[in-house]
């Protein structure tokens, strides 16, 4: 019996990948066929823990499976992980679907808290954490894939904005992999799983991890706060209602598209050194929030509405026309974005200069009728702009999802 089922194990994953994984005609996946037979020899992985108050939270699981990827209305975790890669020259549509059926594959497992099939630490596998696993399509994968027709238009390079002073090293990507989950080494693990997955198909652009307060630090639904203080997704439309259905999911459009929704990913260094030595008076002008309540200049709780025609004393508005939040001001739900964002500290600079900011994930139906005129205001006339700055930048479109018989990214690629 045991022979039989190894067997079946790696017959599974010769499927997936083809056999020999082959990019253009050529033998590209010898690691994929060692994995595969590492992966008839592994250990059964042990039992998750029953779950008690020390572990409820390392046990908990989002469904993979659905009309929608997981990852999105999803709320929030605690740590995440953005993996781009760059497509193998020759890559086709061809292996682009083995590429998605295999990747599909292990994070049906991962996210389920069960090894891939070719995991040699099935042990780090057993407690998802309420562990996602999104994928998004850059603009260079249509091309590859033969289906540059079908690419959304707006899913391209964002125009420049001079406030950008973007970096290579956090910009673009063919392929993205939004990895999330309340547990930091379950998102290192799935990480190294499915890049292990992409080697025969895809270099890894860049990683960009970030993190949120630890779960049960905050009731659930808490808006998020930033390195800077502010509290950040305040505006956001609220999962299950009409305005989050018009805003975020894609209704028309590509056949292959809808149900799915477009990804902006900025990553934006925030200046503290010179945020610091602002009084906080001025940093609540600049943002047009109290920081302590997130309430806005007019209000006096964070879920106010803000009332832009007020005056104060000097006959001058209470909500400035250069705050960030005058400049983000959105009044039609249907125009709304998803705000998902993740902070992000390197190690200071020798001098002990942060090196901290936000990876400002941004999901919505079309980002030229929604992101783009929002970012077009901020970059014109928004204060925080001086003690911000924006250094990386990719846009992904983010298929629907699928049926436990079906695969990411099926109806483009099949």
């Amino acid at each position: 019996m045991t022979g039989r089922s190894e067997t079946r194990a790696v017959s599974r994953r010769r499927l997936l990948t083809g056999g020999a994984l082959t990019v253009g005609g050529a033998v590209a996946g010898a690691a994929g066929g060692i994995a595969a037979t590492a992966a008839g020899r592994q250990p059964a992985p042990p039992p998750a823990p029953a779950p008690t108050a020390s572990t409820a939270t390392g046990t908990d699981v989002e469904s993979f499976h659905g009309r929608h990827q997981a990852g999105i209305a999803t709320e929030p975790q605690a740590h995440a992980a953005f993996v781009a890669f760059t497509l193998r020259q020759g890559v086709d549509r061809a292996a682009l679907g083995r590429l998605m059926r295999l990747l599909t594959d292990d994070a049906v497992r991962l996210t389920q808290g069960r090894a891939p099939l070719a995991d040699t630490e099935p042990e780090l596998a057993v407690l998802p954490a309420r562990l996602t696993i999104t994928f998004g399509f850059g603009p260079g994968l249509y091309a590859a894939a033969g289906r540059d027709d079908r690419r959304p238009p707006s899913v391209a390079a964002l125009p420049k904005f001079a406030i950008d002073k973007l970096q290579p090293a956090w910009s673009g990507g063919d392929l993205l992999i939004q990895i999330c989950a309340d547990d930091p080494l379950t998102v290192t693990h799935a990480q190294r799983m499915l890049v292990k997955d992409s080697r025969p198909f895809a270099s890894v652009r860049w990683v960009q991890t970030g993190f949120r307060r630890s779960r049960g630090a905050q009731a659930p639904g808490h808006t998020q706060r930033n390195v800077m203080g502010q509290l950040d997704g305040t505006a956001n439309p609220l999962p299950g209602t009409a305005a989050f259905e018009q805003s975020v999911w894609i209704n028309d459009g590509p056949a292959w598209l809808r149900d799915g929704s477009t990804l902006v990913l900025r990553r934006i260094r925030a200046e503290l050194e010179t945020w610091d030595k602002l009084g906080r008076t001025d940093k609540e002008l600049a943002v047009g929030r109290r920081l302590d309540t997130g309430a806005p200049l007019s209000g006096q709780q964070e879920h106010d509405e803000p009332d832009f025609s007020a005056l104060n004393e000097a006959g001058l508005p209470v909500m400035p026309d250069f705050a960030h939040v005058t400049r983000a001001r959105v009044s039609d739900d249907r125009l709304k974005i998803l705000r998902r964002p993740y902070n992000y500290d390197l190690p200071p600079d020798a001098a002990g200069e942060a090196d901290s900011g936000l990876i400002f994930a941004a999901y919505q139906a079309d980002i030229d009728r929604q992101y783009l005129p929002i970012q077009r205001r901020l970059a014109e006339r928004d204060l925080l702009n001086d003690w911000i700055t924006p250094i990386g930048s990719a846009v992904f479109a983010i298929p629907p999802g699928c049926e436990p018989d079906g695969w990411i990214g099926e109806r483009l690629l099949a």
